[in-house]
This record gives structure tokens, sequence and C-alpha cells, in this order.
């Protein structure tokens, strides 16, 4: 019987085939999770600093912008779950040979991605926000900012792909201190560019994209560089720009689906916000900040199933389907768990948090009523996210691209657009996106319960009861 192949040396990654499942699952999604605390504690300060000190066209400006990058990095998202999911079975499998290549094809395909999304997009914005009815008064400020801001397609792209196989590998925490670091950057750069302090140029809402620009590009250098200097499993030679072309196909397999799940999401979101600016530009800011504080309710579960998408990634690249489903279970009780306080908060005082962002009563009042409404589903988000990410930790993402194809596609915006017609008021709009989320999350779980997800997409190379071997080569050199 062959044994497994060598382990690299100074691999840094973590097997989460083996010990408590409830102690891999919280301490592999608490980088995540602060993670995400830095991100959304960033998202917060910026939406003051706009709304506060820019106003509710620059807080609309940026509302409309929003779900255009994110239809663009609908790709660098679904390059990276594909990413990790061959990654993640390709360790939990033990196989060092066919992690290395998922890595540095994942790489140039990522590059490739990159590049194309950030020259599309520049060509596509104009049109983009005319056909969402962009609100007159903010259309020439939103136009301004997106093509500034677009350059930071390819950067995110690339620290989107290092996050990616970081954690497929079982390294979520060094991720996170590169990532907080460009955000806690972004955050002091943001008013220096805004207001023009210290001598600055005023560039005002474009400020904040040159800020971002800027702290993207440093963290995605020292995180390349700092994998390469340690001698990181998932650190791939930036020298090699080659494709193999059955990796690129099983890579564009998985992460396709998950390219056209984020696209229809991202799509949705845009015909979301042009229902909303039908109602003004207060109901645009309002949904703006609103949205944010969504994302703030949501960030533990999005963490935790992050997390089971890597865990059950490995453990059904081992082939312990045992532990995917006690996966399930304990990430069951820590979302809901942790998910409940935010549910509550929403209900009971959401226009103390919309204060936090404007002084304009108009939007605290709006934004109150779509946290008073949409809150009540925040929990059916985490069971969702759940799921999701266990199914698409087993590279069955065309099945979550069809969970919300009927999500967003057949259920909310239908909804949201009868409702909004028939209550002529915004109001309709948050009803839809409530009941939207009890149908994603109840298909989702009835998916799960099928056990379809038990098939790897990686194909075994090395025998499941060999020793790994003790013996370690060194990674191949070049950054």
């Amino acid at each position: 019987m062959s044994s497994i192949p060598a382990k690299p040396a100074g691999s840094h990654g973590k097997d989460l085939t083996t010990g408590s499942i409830a102690k891999n699952l919280v301490f592999f999604a608490l980088p995540m999770l602060l993670g995400s605390l830095v991100h959304v504690a960033y998202s917060l300060v910026n939406a003051a600093w706009v709304g506060n000190g820019l106003g509710a066209d620059a807080m609309a400006a940026l509302t409309v912008c929003f779900p255009v990058f994110f239809v663009l990095n609908a790709f660098g998202q679904g390059l990276s779950l594909a990413s990790n999911v061959l990654v993640s079975q390709s360790y939990g499998a033990k196989d060092w040979t066919r992690l290395r290549l998922v890595v540095q094809n994942s790489m140039v395909l990522t590059v490739i991605a990159g590049l194309v999304c950030f020259v599309l997009g520049e060509m596509a914005t104009a049109g983009l926000l005319r056909v969402m009815d962009t609100p007159p008064e903010v259309l020439a400020l939103a136009i301004s900012y997106l093509h500034v801001f677009l350059w930071t397609t390819p950067l995110m792209f690339g620290m989107f792909y290092l996050a990616s196989v970081m954690r497929g590998a079982g390294d979520s925490k060094t991720p996170l201190y590169f990532q907080a670091g460009s955000l806690v950057i972004t955050a002091v750069l943001d008013p220096l560019l805004m207001f023009g302090w210290f001598g600055l140029p005023r560039m005002g809402l474009n400020g904040t994209a040159m800020a971002t620009i800027l702290s993207q590009m440093m963290a995605l250098v020292a995180l390349a560089w700092y994998m390469h200097r340690i001698r990181h499993i998932a650190s791939p030679n930036w020298l090699k720009f080659t494709l193999d072309g059955d990796m690129s196909k099983l890579t564009l397999r998985i992460g396709l689906p998950s390219m056209i799940q984020q696209a229809l999401v991202s799509m949705g979101i845009v015909v979301i916000v042009t229902l909303v600016n039908r109602f003004g530009v207060h109901s645009a800011a309002a949904y703006g900040i609103a949205m944010r504080i969504d994302l703030l309710a949501f960030m533990p579960a999005m963490a935790i199933g992050m997390a089971a998408s890597t865990l059950s990634g490995q453990n059904i690249g081992a082939q312990k389907f045992d532990r995917v489903k006690m996966t399930f279970r304990w990430g069951l009780l820590v979302s809901l768990g942790l998910t409940l306080p935010a549910t509550l908060v929403s209900i009971g005082i959401p226009g103390l948090f919309m204060g936090l962002f404007t002084h304009d009563l108009d939007v605290v009042a709006m934004g109150a009523n779509y946290l008073r409404i949409v809150g009540f589903g925040y929990l059916m988000w985490a069971i969702m996210f759940l799921s999701n990410g266990i199914i698409n930790g087993s590279g069955r993402t065309m099945a979550t691209t069809m969970f919300t194809l009927v999500g967003f596609w057949i259920v909310r915006i239908p909804l949201a657009l009868f409702l909004s017609h028939r209550m002529g008021k915004v109001e309709g709009i948050w009803y839809g996106i409530l009941i939207s989320s009890f149908v994603g999350a109840g298909i989702s779980v009835s998916y799960y319960m099928t056990g379809r997800w038990k098939r790897p997409v990686v194909a075994r190379t090395v025998p499941i009861t060999a020793p790994e071997t003790e013996s370690v080569p060194e990674i191949q050199d070049g950054l």
C-alpha cells in the first residue's frame, strides 16, 4: 500500500478531521467573525462619515453603487469558493500534490477574472446606474464614485483568493490580521481624503474609494509576501503563470454555479434597490444604512457558515460523514444563539441604531420600519447560511444556486413588486424580503436532509488508512 505524500514543510494548516467538532467549529469561525466585526465596524463608521458629513445624496449614491460592485465581485467570490472547496477536500484526503495544483491554478484564474471584471465594470458603470432608475440628483455622484472604486476589483479578488485557500487548509487566523489591518488603514484614510484634512485634497465621496484602493493594495502585497516567507502550504508561486486544463474545468464546474448564485443575489439587490429608488432619495438612504445593520446581524451566522463549509469539505474528503452531521447540529446551536440578540435588538430599538448614522428623521423612520419587519427573518438567514455552507463544502454549488434562484427571483422580487404596488409604500418591499428568508431556509435545510452532499468532488488519489509520512520536503520557492 502506498503512503500518503508528505505534507510540505512549514504548512501552517490545520487538520479539521479530528478532535472536538464544537471546538474546531467555534475556533475556526472566531477569526472570521472577528474579521467580519472589524469590517462591519468600518462599514458603520464609513456610513456615519458619509451620512453625517456628506449628506443623504452621498449615502444614496453609495447605496446604488453597492449592488453594481457586488455583481462584479460575484466572479471573485465564486472562484474563491471553488478554491476553498478543492483545497479543503484535498487537505482532508491528505493529497498534498493535488492541493498545490489547486492553489497554483486558482491563482491564475483569479488574476484573469479580476482584470476582466475591472474592465467590464468600467465600461458598464453609467449604463447600469441609469437602468437602476438612480435618482437624477445622485447619478453623477454615483458614476464618479464607482469609476474610482472599481480599481479595487482585482485587489479584492486577490484577497478573496488568498483567504479562501488558507481557510481550506484550516488556517482562518492569518487572513484576519491582514484584512483587519487593511480596514484600520482605510478607516484612518477615509476622513482625511473625504474632507481634505491636514492639507490633503478634498475628494468628497471619492475619498473613501481612494482610501480603499490604497489599503487593499498594501494588504494584498503584505499577505502574499508573508505567506511566501513562512512557506505556507497555500502560498502560490506568483512567477508560475500556467493553467492546468483538467483542474481549470473542475474549478469552473464548482465556481461557475457559485458565480451565478452571487450574480443572482447581486442582480436581485439591483432590482430591489431599483424598486426602493422609486420611493425617493430618503428611502434609498434608509435602505443603504439598514443593509449595513443587516450585515452586522448576519455576521456571526456567515462566519459559522463559512467555517462549516471548510469543516465539511475536509471531513467529506476524509469520508467522515458523521462529523459533517455533527457540524450541522453544533453549527445550528451556535448560529441561532449568536443571531437571536440581533433579532431582538432590531425589532425592539431599531430607531436607536438608525440615528447613529443620520440626523434626517425621515431616513431614521424608514430604516426603523425596515428593521422591525426584516428582523424577524434573521434567524432564518442563520439557518440558511449554515446548511448552504455544508452543501457548498461538498462542492454541490449548483444546488445552492437553485436555492438562490427560487428565494430571490421567484419569491422575493415578485413579492416585493406586488406588495409595494398593492400597499403603495416602500414597506411592501420589506415584507417581500422577510417572506423570502423563510422560503430560502426551508429549501436549503430540506436539501441537506437528503444527504446528497456525501460524495466529494475531488477524487481520492491516496488511501484513507495509510499513515501520513513524517518526512517533509521543502515548498517550491517563488513569489
